[in-house]
């Protein structure tokens, strides 16, 4: 089973390295209540909000280095503070306790995006490749790692009902499986035209995404595995009801997760570099690179 309940947490040197390695062999860290502040208000608050219509919103995001909302349907220039003011508050509570968690991967992470999810995902309409309930390891189209790792904490602020997830194969078994066969691994290896054009424009100073081999494998994987109904129907899963109130966290390019249904949920984002990591070798791009045999960031 994938998941470890923590109920008080302990905060030196020892118990944060034996939460890394938990982490980085595929374990999801829950706590049964939020071991932050929440308050009532705003958790009342965010309720009311709703998310804007354009399809490249999937969420409501929080950029911490811009302190900037956006995803939101157009509201009061109050609400609209008060959001930003909210959402801020959860992003900085977070990091507080998980840098006294894993104070190893405090030294040196970079704090991403936070989110506000206020959609119902059961039955959410969205197109195949952005799908949340087909299974998946995480990459970021715009923000890619580079190889880093992808630490994700999710907090369920719906007062009454659970946030359900599916959890199938680790990231290990997966790329085992299906790295070669489907042709991604092949095919990022190879040397593209597209990289070296990207990169040229980046150096000119033109504000474009730059993706190491690694990173282009994990977009592709995302949505190889999402559009691979054969592997949705036929994996080996296990089903996780997080309570209200919850926090939860998670390598998510490493554990295969969807999420089946639930509603109000907030997300903090970190980027863990891969020297911080008590388990390196499980990274996935250290998997990636023994398989390929070859550097791939």
């Amino acid at each position: 089973m994938p998941l470890t309940t923590i109920e008080a947490i302990r905060s030196d040197d020892v118990a944060g390295l034996t939460y890394c390695r938990a982490l980085e062999a595929g374990q999801i860290l829950l706590f049964p209540r939020a071991p932050f502040e929440l308050p009532a208000g705003d958790r009342a608050f965010l309720l009311t909000r709703r998310q804007a219509g354009a399809g490249y919103h999937k969420n409501i995001a929080y950029r911490p280095q811009r302190d900037r909302v956006t995803g939101v349907v157009k509201q009061a220039a109050d609400d609209a503070d008060r959001l930003r003011h909210i959402l801020r508050d959860y992003s900085r509570r977070v990091a507080g306790f998980a840098a006294t968690l894993l104070p190893t991967y405090a030294r040196a992470w970079r704090l991403d995006f936070a989110s506000f999810r206020p959609q119902e995902e059961a039955g959410r309409s969205l197109p195949p490749h952005a799908r949340n309930d087909r299974l998946h390891v995480d990459a970021f189209p715009t923000r890619p790692s580079g190889g880093d790792r992808i630490l994700r904490v999710f907090t369920n602020i719906n007062p009454t009902a659970d946030r359900v997830w599916l959890t199938g194969d680790n990231f290990e078994r997966l790329a085992e499986r299906f790295a070669l066969s489907s042709g991604l691994l092949p095919a990022v290896q190879r040397p593209s035209l597209a990289r070296r054009l990207r990169r040229l424009a980046r150096s000119l100073g033109l504000p474009v995404t730059v993706r190491s081999p690694y990173d282009s494998f994990m977009m592709g994987f995302h949505h190889f595995l999402k559009g691979n109904l054969e592997y949705q129907q036929a994996a080996q899963t296990e089903r996780l009801a997080f309570p209200p109130a919850s926090t939860w966290l998670v390598f998510t390019d490493m554990v295969s997760h969807a999420v089946l249904s639930g509603q109000y949920a907030l997300e903090q984002t970190f980027i863990v570099p891969r020297e911080s990591l008590a388990l390196p070798e499980k990274a996935p791009i250290a998997i990636l690179e023994r398989i390929a045999g070859a550097k791939l960031a």
